[in-house]
């Protein structure tokens, strides 16, 4: 090899890498996603850059981003992904992005599980190193996930009384306050004791749980409030917006309903055993409707149990339904 070429190799390797190619930064990805048509092609966009990003601080930081986008769409087994690929990243936060701790973004990834019912997955992340953390509120909310996991297994109502009392017990933890209006939410809906909406709408009033409570909010349809065995009915308030937003609202619901057709049937129950998917079967069908069962498999391999029944034509069948007591929801 001569000289000149040695020379040239070996100035080569002290320029750094950054002088051939910018480093992909995440807060510009995430600028430039924003700008796209919707939200699948800025999901698309974002998953192209990380593949090009090296730095571990700027990658970490476009999987938070692209996280929080799924899970605000409902994606939450994707969102659930993207968090544990974050947390499996060692480095601090990227220039101009949100901060994170790696034990944050585990339980991030916690909650995502149980949104798909996937309890399985939830303990293992909860059963983790994140177990040994020293953050006081971290430790708060791997108890909280640990109930919310504890009441996703539960197939009968018999078997709710631990999870309820262990619930029941954190309202006397003064470290926990800040997690009491979920906690109060998660006892309401499960018994339905109006004691617990009442606490709500007295300590926390302008909360989201109030909102629920009141019925201003909506919960999502989510599995996991699905497949939690209720031992009495949550009954939301009709609203406190003012009439004229309400009147806006209902005509524009009604609009909807009377000029589009992609209504098709109801959703009702979604179980992880048959013999509960059945037994709902069984009481629609004394109360006068027409149910049925299809399946659908998770790439988890689980197997849920989902009770439907089609739209009749009538405009008023959801509202025969949640008169009945059952919760529903449209799908196409």
């Amino acid at each position: 090899m001569s000289k000149r070429i040695f020379s040239i190799l070996l100035i080569l390797s002290f320029i750094p890498l950054a002088a051939f190619g910018a480093e992909v930064k995440a807060k510009t990805v995430v600028q430039e996603a924003l700008k796209k048509e919707n939200t699948d092609k800025s999901i698309s966009y974002i998953k192209e850059q990380i593949k090009k990003t090296t730095a571990p601080a700027e990658k970490r930081a476009l999987y938070i981003f692209l996280a929080s986008i799924q899970e605000e769409i409902n994606l939450y087994e994707d969102a659930q992904k993207s968090y544990s690929q974050a947390a499996a990243i060692s480095a601090g936060a990227a220039e101009g992005m949100s901060k994170k701790t790696n034990e944050q973004l585990v339980l991030d990834a916690v909650r995502c599980a149980l949104c798909t019912g996937d309890y399985a997955v939830a303990d293992s992340f909860l059963n983790s190193s994140v177990r040994n953390s020293k953050d006081q509120n971290i430790q708060n909310y791997i108890k909280l996930y640990t109930q919310w996991s504890a009441l996703c297994k539960v197939e009968k109502k018999e078997d709710l009384q631990e999870p309820l009392e262990l619930l029941k017990a954190y309202l006397k933890v003064s470290s926990m306050k800040a997690l009491h209006p979920v906690i109060l939410l998660t006892l309401w809906y499960v018994t339905g004791d109006s004691q617990y909406s009442k606490q709500i709408t007295k300590d926390f009033a302008g909360s989201t749980e109030a909102a629920i409570v009141n019925g201003d909010v909506q919960l999502l349809p989510v599995p996991f409030w699905f497949f939690v065995p209720k031992s009495g009915v949550a009954e939301q308030g009709t609203g406190t917006f003012s009439d004229s937003y309400k009147e806006a609202e209902a005509e524009s619901k009604e609009t909807e309903t009377s000029s589009s057709d992609k209504v098709t049937k109801w959703q009702l129950g979604l179980f992880k055993t048959e013999a509960n998917a059945k037994g709902l079967i069984e009481q629609l069908k004394k109360e006068g409707f027409k149910p049925y069962i299809t399946t659908e498999t998770r790439v988890s391999g689980t197997t849920y149990y989902i009770v439907l029944v089609n739209d009749d034509g009538s405009g008023n069948l959801a509202d025969r339904l949640r008169s009945a007591g059952h919760d529903c929801y449209p799908v196409d």
